[in-house]
């Protein structure tokens, strides 16, 4: 076995290992060699390069997406460790747990001219759970910083950061470890065990006739089907779920813009609820979280084991559990109660598919037309990856196979990192992943192709329509040059010559005849990952959205 020379590098080394910290993304650096060298060196640890910090944050994001445990990302110092914060800050508001280790230069050589030197200690700290800065000789002091630092990416779920300094020589190596690593200090601690009596929620629960149930980012297979369909049998509980929930049931509303946007004040006031109940993390559809803002329910109950925002301005209680813990010991507390409140909003749903229907039958081809043709072509036990903006929204719109696990960077919101993540996370499960993005958000994260380890079962679609097409869409847009070039971004780019350069296959559409035959290719057997670039118009995608949601009516 051979180790680095520097104790303190040692001494990371040896906790990760024993910690069970075994993925690890490094981007190349020589502050971070005695790092790089003692993860390269060991066979547990499983070691991914990726020159560009910013994607291979994503990378490991993705990774610990699917692993549901925490992955180390490693930089060298200066500025590349600042090319972590929008992975950093999604892994926050995602709550993934992500390890950020960055090598940096001793304190003595902070601030006096050095080379790449920044200040480096504490420089994530608004969006990590806890930071270390060590000092640059091994200590039990450092040891106990490291530890605290993993357990704070379990327990709580989040990115922590470790800066650690290194003095040349940096590549010298030892046959064998010339430090002990002292035992972890504490017990681990289920942050997610937290009892409380739900008799007054019971009492409260069971005299409402209204009661909406809405469910944001929610990892696949948490709640037994039972549980969730207990939860469906009431009639007086309207249950809501967006693609990402990965939750599914014939009387879900999982289209949730389809049913609300058409709304008039009538309906407002049978939808209101007495009680809201949310679980799940971020909600993607603007109309429902405007229109319980505008018209609060009485009591709004989030369960979540960390943390619950005060999304709608009305929060009243927060359970902090699971939600199946909280399913199974709250359910068989309740009654369901008499009430016309679900099949109520039921109804206008099934109304609302037919209409959707007639109005999506003559439409041209554009943006809403691909979603409605590609999202059932999506292969039935396979992984479905979106990016954000347009992407996203109009994936709300349209169902996807129930076997079919969603996911989305949804914590931040951010176009930057979706095909990044997307890849880490194909990587990690295994399973074969379909990403769909807007060109935007391609042409961003191209760098995301600069990568070894994309499967032959990663299948990218961008959505090319010449711009940002999510400005149209928003209130204020006027056919001018300032929004052409500093809101939409107009471009007249291509993805192919990007699918050349990093060996995809590549495959264009521009009607629906095309559209359907480059589906039946790119879903099909195959030796090298598939990009499909869908071309769709420019200027009118915003009226076939905003006429599509009228005809609704």
């Amino acid at each position: 076995m051979v180790y680095p020379k520097i104790p303190l590098a040692q001494s990371v080394i040896e906790i990760f290992r024993q910690q069970g910290i075994q993925h690890i993304v490094i981007s190349p650096g020589s502050r971070n060699a005695p790092l790089t060298l003692g993860f390269t060196l060991q066979s547990f640890f499983t070691c991914y390069s990726i020159a560009d910090e910013r994607s291979a944050a994503f990378f490991a994001l993705g990774l610990a997406q699917q692993l549901q445990k925490p992955v180390a990302v490693v930089c060298t110092s200066g500025s590349a460790v600042l090319n972590y914060y929008p992975a950093v800050a999604e892994a926050f508001y995602s709550q993934i747990p992500l390890i950020v280790v960055s090598a940096d230069r001793p304190a003595s050589k902070i601030d006096i001219g050095d080379g790449q030197t920044i200040r480096q200690s504490n420089v994530l700290s608004q969006h990590t759970v806890y930071n270390a800065n060590l000092t640059e000789m091994a200590s039990v002091e450092n040891e106990l910083l490291i530890y605290e630092a993993l357990e704070a990416s379990m327990a709580q779920s989040g990115p922590v950061h470790l800066n650690v300094p290194f003095e040349e020589p940096l590549y010298e190596t030892v046959p064998e470890l010339t430090i002990t690593v002292s035992s972890p200090p504490v017990e681990k601690k289920d942050v997610a065990v937290h009892e409380e009596s739900y008799t007054p929620f019971v009492v409260q629960w069971n005299k409402a006739q209204r009661k909406l149930v809405l469910v944001g980012v929610h990892a696949p297979h948490s709640i037994a089907a039972e549980l969730w369909q207990q939860l469906m049998c009431d009639p007086s509980v309207l249950v809501m779920t967006e693609s990402t929930s990965n939750l599914h049931h014939p009387d879900c509303i999982d289209s949730i813009d389809t049913l609300i946007t058409p709304f008039d004040p009538k309906d407002i006031e049978a939808f209101q609820p007495e009680i809201l109940l949310t679980f799940g993390g971020m909600v993607v559809s603007k109309r429902i979280k405007a229109l319980l803002r505008n018209h609060t329910p009485q009591a709004h109950w989030h369960i979540d084991p960390l943390r619950a925002y005060d999304t709608y301005g009305c929060l009243t209680h927060h359970f902090k559990t699971t939600p199946s813990r909280w399913l199974s010991a709250f359910l068989p507390q309740t009654q369901a109660v008499t009430s016309s409140y679900r099949d109520t909003f039921l109804t206008l749903r099934n109304h609302r598919r037919l209409k959707a229907i007639a109005y999506l039958a003559d439409l041209p081809f554009c943006d809403l037309k691909v979603f409605e043709k590609l999202l059932p072509k999506i292969p039935p036990h396979t992984h479905l990856q979106v990016s954000n903006s347009s992407a996203i929204r109009y994936a709300q719109l349209f169902a996807t196979d129930s076997s079919v696990e969603v996911f989305c960077n949804r914590g931040t919101s951010g176009i930057d990192g979706s095909t990044s993540t997307a890849i880490g996370a194909a990587v990690a499960s295994g399973v074969p992943t379909t990403l769909i993005t807007g060109d935007i958000s391609f042409l961003y994260d191209s760098n995301a192709l600069w990568n070894a380890y994309i499967p032959k079962t990663f299948t990218l679609i961008v959505i090319n329509n010449g711009g940002g097409g999510i400005f149209r869409i928003l209130p204020g847009h006027e056919e001018t040059p300032t929004f052409n070039t500093f809101f939409e971004t107009s471009h007249c780019f291509s993805a192919q010559h990007l699918a050349a350069m990093y060996g995809l296959d590549y495959h264009s559409a521009s009607s629906e005849p095309s559209l359907e035959i480059a589906m039946a290719t790119i879903f099909g057997e195959r030796e090298r990952p598939q990009l499909l670039e869908i071309f769709t118009p420019t200027q009118q995608n915003d009226h076939y959205l905003r006429t599509f949601f009228k005809s609704l009516v």
